[in-house]
């Protein structure tokens, strides 16, 4: 098994974004000294969920501050970014870290970002395969031309050139099957439990093999106690950074219950004593058949008892699901 640590650089209130951010590259660091295979990290705009807009710009810091883990984008916005320019900064960072990165890329939502910078609906809604096709181009290719929809230029030269395969962050079946016929592995959310994965393994043809699933850990003396502690600070930050998801054409958006989502998180991933944990992981693991997991353990909102909580579930948790 696999585990890695999901970064949010999620700012809770009070807290300053540039201390965030620099709070992120500490926890990448401890996850490192931790034990952790690897680190993905998120990207949001405009909003308290995640104040990190680019993921590649912060796997770059921790790259220089790191010498084993593994480095990963969960997710790099596609429908927001020219795919070549993305391809491009995916080279850069698999070169300089020694092989150590993975590219994540996902369609996004129907957010304000598409108005900001200039790609729209059109693109986030029908433009999503060829995106990813010229990604791919690009990543596999020594040269690379489009004469698309969305993406008409001349051919040039990839440099630095790097062969790499992402993987895609998938919430729907037509996404799943997009990346099942390219061969690419899946991405899953922290939203679904073990059902839900494994239905969308089942849909992609039932080969769980590359794919990562994403989760939130906390450990501590007692389930009860790791429980309870999440389900006090969660709502602290999901409350206004579940609201900074705004919509780019007027469309209704579904309001989460905030209380309900926590005791969701808190039922399906490993959230509780070390043992707990353990076997939630084995448990999903049986389930699904995925072996790689990321979890997110900013949950608490405060920069030392993360690091603790990455500490402890390093020192506690990983030997019980390597030994």
């Amino acid at each position: 098994m696999r585990i890695g640590v999901f970064i949010v650089a999620a700012q809770f209130p009070g807290q300053e974004p540039g201390r965030v951010l620099a709070n992120a590259v500490e926890l990448i660091v401890a996850a490192e000294e931790a034990g952790f295979d690897d680190a993905w990290i998120a990207e949001h705009h405009f909003m308290s969920y995640g104040v990190c807009p680019s993921a590649t710009t912060l796997a770059a810091a921790a790259i220089g501050r790191t010498t084993r883990i593994g480095l990963g984008t969960a997710v790099s916005v596609l429908s927001t970014r020219h795919p070549v320019a993305l391809a491009e900064q995916a080279a850069m960072l698999h070169h300089l870290s020694g092989g150590r990165f993975t590219l994540g890329v996902g369609r996004g939502g129907p957010w304000v970002d598409l108005e900001v910078f200039g790609t729209g609906v059109e693109r986030y809604e029908r433009g999503f395969g060829e995106s990813l096709d010229l990604l791919l181009a690009a990543l596999s290719q020594g040269r690379v031309a489009a004469d698309g929809e969305f993406f008409r230029f001349r051919e040039v030269a990839m440099v630095p050139e790097a062969r790499l395969r992402p993987v895609v962050a998938c919430t729907s079946q037509a996404t799943v099957e997009l990346a099942a016929a390219r061969g690419l592995p899946m991405l899953l959310g922290m939203h679904i439990g073990d059902a839900e994965k494994a239905a969308m393994v089942t849909g992609y043809g039932g080969t769980a093999k590359g794919h990562v699933a994403a989760g939130v850990a906390y450990v501590a003396d007692s389930t009860a106690e790791a429980v309870r502690e999440l389900k006090r600070s969660m709502p602290r930050w999901l409350a206004p950074g579940l609201a900074g998801y705004v919509p780019v054409d007027g469309r209704r958006r579904a309001s989460r219950d905030v209380s309900a989502y926590v005791d969701l998180l808190t039922s399906i991933h490993p959230v509780g004593s070390a043992r707990h944990c353990a076997e939630t992981l084995r448990r999903t693991s049986e389930v699904t058949g995925i072996e790689h997991f990321i979890v997110m353990v900013e949950g608490l909102g405060e920069h030392r008892r993360t690091l603790e909580n990455i500490r402890r579930f390093g020192a506690e948790v990983l030997p019980l699901l390597t030994g």
